[in-house]
């Protein structure tokens, strides 16, 4: 959701300024790639670049090809082959054995269903989202649809498809993948063949810090990096101050029994304790336990957790195992840190594990391929 946020930013930043602009998205990867389906870059018409479709190698004649399909102002579709020698000796062998498909489409500041505009109406909504892209691979030449379709977990659909002959079957592909959370690549068939790529997208990671020590502004630094939404709370006033945190959206000073009513939580929503104060800690675990939210963290020794835990039975509150399993403390990864900063680093990487659903380990270690997940459907 970052690299969406970024576009957003560097079109209207565009716009103001009246330049043209276009939209490159890895629609398909065939093989291995540095970047997978889904990777998005704006172009302007002077050649700024905004996002990435590649390690750098692909940005140069993708530049190129955007410029063109903005003077001639028709989409095109593009396929690098990494996997053959002339490539390479273009400079734009990446050494990763794929094959990337890239749409480039001209970006129409008067259609308001235009990409852009598609990837604002999800960024404006914290909620799973799906974005329909269509393209035939068949004929190139053929009219490339392009960014046609957004529908959000609300049910609000917007769509550049009038009377396309499988737009029903679009939409309930679509709905399907919101449903599962899982993208999907399928081919449809009318006049022509057409790929569709039904792109499941997420909100952007909604990150509590609890406690505005020295020891959380690398922990926001971190997470600003990667585009997450920050809030801050300490009970301390002059500790929970806006300028100690420039990267955070929100600075709180609430008391314990406080903190839930300034907060909307939902399934990518973590929250990491780190306030040093046990009082503080274990009145406002009592409250957060029972939420449905998949990451809680807290600094500080497994034993401390589990006093509290003690602590909150002998009152007389149950804590069934899925509670639990989203309790994570000592908080971070084991990689060995020394310090606020590599703490910090642990506990961002813990999170991020959590929430894509992996074990956090090496990836010399992982018999699949990195990037999976997409389903193709013939």
């Amino acid at each position: 959701m970052k690299e969406i946020n970024d576009i957003i930013k560097a079109y209207d930043v565009a716009a103001r300024q009246g330049k043209q602009t276009a939209l490159a998205t890895v629609v398909l990867v065939e093989g291995s790639a540095y970047r997978r389906a889904g990777a998005r870059m704006l172009v302007t018409e002077d050649g700024e670049l905004t996002g990435a479709i590649s390690g750098g190698c692909l940005e140069g004649d993708a530049l190129r090809k955007a410029r063109l399909a903005m003077t001639q102002q028709q989409p095109m579709l593009v396929t690098y082959d990494t996997t053959d020698d002339d490539d390479a000796k273009l400079g734009v062998g990446l050494g990763c054995n794929g094959i990337i498909h890239i749409l480039i489409e001209p970006i129409y500041p008067e259609n308001n269903n235009n990409p852009i505009q598609l990837l604002k109406s999800i960024s404006g909504k914290r909620q799973n989202a799906v974005l329909v892209t269509l393209f035939s691979l068949q004929d190139r030449k053929a009219g490339q649809p392009g960014t046609c379709l957004m529908i959000t977990g609300d049910g609000f659909v917007k769509s550049s498809l009038t009377n396309h002959a499988f737009k029903d079957s679009l939409v309930n592909d679509a709905l399907d993948v919101l449903r599962t959370g899982t993208s999907l690549t399928k081919t449809y068939w009318n006049d022509t063949e057409y790929t569709g790529f039904v792109e499941h997208i997420k909100p952007v990671v909604s990150v509590v810090v609890i406690g505005a020590g020295n020891d959380a502004v690398p922990l926001t630094q971190i997470a600003a990096v990667l585009g997450w939404d920050i809030t801050v709370i300490d009970g301390r006033t002059n500790y929970a101050k806006a300028d100690r945190f420039p990267g955070a959206r929100q600075v709180i000073c609430a008391k314990p029994e406080q903190v839930l009513s300034h907060l909307n939580l939902d399934e990518r929503s973590v929250l990491v304790l780190m306030t040093h104060n046990y009082n503080y800690e274990i009145s406002l675990l009592r409250e957060i336990l029972p939420l449905d939210i998949p990451y809680i963290g807290m600094l500080g020794p497994k034993k401390k957790l589990e006093r509290m835990l003690g602590e909150l039975e002998d009152t007389g509150l149950k804590i069934p195992g899925q509670w639990l399993q989203k309790l994570y403390g000592p908080v971070g990864l084991d990689i060995g840190s020394e310090g606020s900063e590599e703490i910090a680093l642990a506990v961002i990487a813990e999170i991020k594990a959590v929430l894509s659903g992996r074990e956090g380990y090496s990836l010399k270690y992982k018999p699949v391929s990195i990037h999976a997940g997409i389903k193709a459907v013939s």
